[in-house]
């Protein structure tokens, strides 16, 4: 069987990935979630002329006129309207946060007076107009798009949705998704372990990778290297959206999933990619229109498969063009012998560029500990020079 190349399996994955379906929710659901509406300013923001600090408004001309006394006419708290208008020589107290009436257009800190009873001298030099006052409107204006789906519920986001009064709001559903790992070999983490035993750190793995979209898997299951046991369970996993299965996937003896895919009516849209780690890799789509990725089991395979395909995948349905990546420098020069797409852990430099880390192969269970993302040296690339431009996709960037 002749490999995809790797452009060619991003197209067909590309091809096939249409947006999820949308649903509302309260915005104390919306953390972490993918929004799928844009955002307009209800109002104008500041509202209103806004104190920037605590201190004296006064009008620019009396200030221009000579003027540094003044009566104190009232203090202004927030949330409160001035409630007497401001004549020349009066000046208003005021809050940070407060309203300013709109005949003072200068604001003297604190610090710059003396208060005496009701009365101040202020003291200030090179004043000019509106000087500690957010104007009204200067953020935004009412109607003013300010943010444009898709875009994931930060912190940030929530805080600018409350602000704009967004109680409810309308978000990409999330997939129904079925886990499987196979391999008479992998135990759980918390039994004991045999010398020829490995622990099922993929399961633990893929699941935290899809919680960064919050996506927690409807089935989440293990099975052994026997057949007729993973077609019952693959029979049951297809009813999901979007079926995620770990190992078993090559050519070896043991390697039952692309023959119980293939019995089960799931047709394969690519099987074994030219890059490395992860060519065993396999895509297929059901009869019930479950899409299948079938991901190698060697850890570091395993982890850039998800990244690289089934994150563009959630991506594209989540109504992003594609998966977020970036091209950045190479600090020092990398070769390898092979014609395959490969893809390598990395670490980004504080002045913006790569730095590779070393790793003993896919099966190494640290490599991408202390690495930001993984970098890729393409295909009829054997040789990257320092400072050269290559495509580096960082982790954990659902934003």
């Amino acid at each position: 069987m002749s490999l995809t190349s790797f452009e060619e399996a991003i197209s067909i994955l590309s091809a096939i990935s249409s947006s999820f379906e949308k649903e509302n929710i309260h915005l104390e659901e919306a953390d972490g979630r993918i929004l799928a509406e844009n955002i307009y300013a209800d109002r104008d923001y500041p509202p209103f002329n806004r104190a920037a600090m605590d201190g004296y408004a006064i009008m620019q001309s009396d200030w221009e006129k000579g003027i540094r006394k003044y009566q104190i006419t009232e203090t202004i708290f927030t949330g409160q309207p001035a409630k007497s208008p401001l004549t020349s020589g009066s000046c208003y107290k005021i809050m940070t946060g407060a309203a300013t009436p709109e005949a003072a257009n200068i604001i003297i800190r604190r610090e710059d007076a003396a208060e005496s009873e009701a009365q101040v001298i202020l003291y200030s030099d090179g004043l000019k107009n509106y000087q500690n006052i957010a104007r009204q409107g200067e953020d935004s204006n009412r109607g003013t798009l300010l943010l444009t789906a898709p875009v994931k519920c930060s912190p940030q986001v929530i805080a600018l949705l409350a602000t704009v009064g967004k109680v409810t709001l309308q978000v990409y559903k999330l997939p129904k998704v079925a886990l499987i790992t196979t391999g008479d070999e992998i135990v759980s983490p918390a039994a004991g372990i045999g010398p020829f035993q490995i622990r099922n750190s993929n399961q633990y793995l893929l699941r935290s990778l899809l919680n960064q979209w919050k996506i927690r898997p409807v089935l989440c299951a293990h099975v052994s290297d026997d057949k007729e046991k993973l077609r019952t369970l693959l029979s049951t996993a297809l009813e999901a959206q979007l079926v995620i299965i770990n190992g078993a996937v090559s050519a070896g003896d043991a390697d039952h999933v692309p023959a119980v895919l293939k019995e089960l009516d799931v047709k394969t849209l690519f099987h074994k990619v030219s890059i490395r780690p992860g060519k065993p890799i396999l895509l297929g789509k059901a009869t019930s229109g479950a899409l299948v990725f079938a991901l190698p089991g060697n850890p570091l395979s395993c982890l850039s498969t998800f990244t690289i395909f089934v994150e563009h995948y959630l991506y594209r349905c989540f109504g992003y063009e594609a998966r977020p990546s970036q091209l950045l420098p190479i600090l020092e020069s990398r070769t390898k012998k092979h014609t395959l797409t490969e893809f390598f852990p990395a670490k980004a430099d504080h002045s913006g560029g790569l730095n590779g880390i070393p790793f003993n192969g896919s099966g190494d269970v640290t490599a991408a500990i202390y690495a930001d993302g993984l970098a890729m040296q393409p295909a009829d690339s054997t040789q990257l020079n320092k400072n050269d431009f290559i495509t580096f996709y960082p982790f954990n960037q659902n934003k």
